[in-house]
């Protein structure tokens, strides 16, 4: 449960860091893919009879944010979003039930339009937001975005309201619209992204696949793209994965940058159904002006690889842990912020005791 010392940011707040970010559309993150899609005002002028994605209802007392959090100045320029890409094949599942087995976080700086991207690995030992802990992704499969966002602050120090789901069809929708992206194929990924598609055109689609063939810089699809970000058995892992994941993100914004009117058109169009967002269309509407204005300029993942550690924790499985989530933390905010010799909270400095006592003894040295 979360503690006295907690407490949730003001509708106030949060619509003045909103009325500050005039970005177009950030980052959507799809199954195990944050998606960069990028549409222009004239799109929703078009599209009138079109309905928009699933936007949530959430109350903002509902989302958790770690009380001294709510106070730091250095977060006020900035608009942090969760993006969490969920295996859902119904629009239910899009809710709750799902483990999102994506998890980023799109920090955008108000004032110059820098967009930073943290992976959170899915198998992160964390706090889940009722003093349970466990992999990072089970939150989002018990609670919703409201407990998955609440986990996120909780461990992180942060302070997000808004969020960001879709699932594996709105992916291969959007790169398709797009005519594609290009990424860099290497030998060990061939047989790992056809095995992938296949898996992914039988049970969760049910359509065709294209084979790569070859290795290099090259146009893949959307099923290809998709089945590139589950590549989890070559070096690295699963910390390997998430890498592709923000590669295929930056992939994604390039072609959508190219995109004119009536591509953006379409592929919004036909994305729509598989988005699940707290970002209402009308402030969408106020959104989407600067294009251009807006690039991603850094990527990384948490736990940071030289405070990080694996090990099996009981029945909780196979897990990364945070070896120091206090310093981790430190780390996260130096990264997306700037903000050199961040204090945590006492809220994670109490997380992180937790942590490390549970799990030093499963940690393989």
């Amino acid at each position: 449960m979360a503690t006295g010392n907690q407490s949730k940011k003001t509708s106030a707040a949060k619509k003045k860091n909103k009325a500050r970010a005039r970005i177009v559309i950030f980052a959507i993150e799809i199954v195990i893919i944050l998606v960069m899609l990028v549409v222009v005002a004239k799109v929703f002028k078009t599209t009138e009879e079109v309905e928009g994605p699933h936007f949530a209802e959430i109350e903002e007392t509902q989302i958790v944010i770690n009380s001294e959090v709510e106070e730091n100045p250095v977060l006020k320029g900035y608009w942090n979003v969760a993006l969490f890409g969920v295996d859902a094949t119904t629009d239910s599942q899009l809710f709750k039930g799902s483990r999102s087995d994506s998890i980023m976080v799109a920090s955008i700086n108000l004032d110059t339009g820098d967009i930073k991207l943290v992976s959170v690995y899915r198998d992160t030992y964390l706090n889940q937001g009722n003093d349970s802990y466990r992999k990072a992704n089970n939150a989002y499969s018990t609670g919703g975005a409201e407990q998955a966002i609440g986990m996120l602050n909780m461990n992180l120090d942060l302070d997000i309201t808004d969020f960001v789901t879709v699932n594996y069809q709105g992916l291969a929708d959007c790169i398709d619209g797009l005519g594609g992206i290009y990424l860099d194929i290497d030998e060990a990924e061939i047989k790992h992204i056809n095995n992938y598609q296949i898996t992914i055109s039988k049970d969760v689609m049910d359509g065709d696949y294209v084979p790569v063939e070859e290795t290099g810089y090259q146009l893949v699809d959307g099923l290809q793209a998709a089945a590139y970000c589950r590549i989890r058995y070559t070096a690295g892992d699963d910390f390997k994965r998430a890498e592709r994941q923000r590669e295929v993100i930056q992939a994604i914004a390039e072609q959508a940058k190219k995109a004119d009117i009536s591509t953006l058109t379409k592929v919004f169009t036909k994305v729509i159904d598989n988005v699940y967002t707290s970002i209402s269309q009308e402030d969408i509407l106020g959104m989407l002006k600067e294009v251009g204005n807006y690039s991603i300029v850094d990527e990384g993942g948490f736990p940071h690889e030289d405070m990080r550690a694996v090990g099996t924790i009981g029945t909780k499985g196979s897990c990364v842990i945070p070896v120091s989530l206090e310093e981790n933390v430190q780390w996260l905010h130096e990264f997306l912020f700037e903000d050199e010799g961040y204090t945590v909270s006492s809220d994670v400095k109490d997380y992180s005791q937790r942590i490390e006592e549970e799990t030093s003894p499963y940690i393989q040295r």
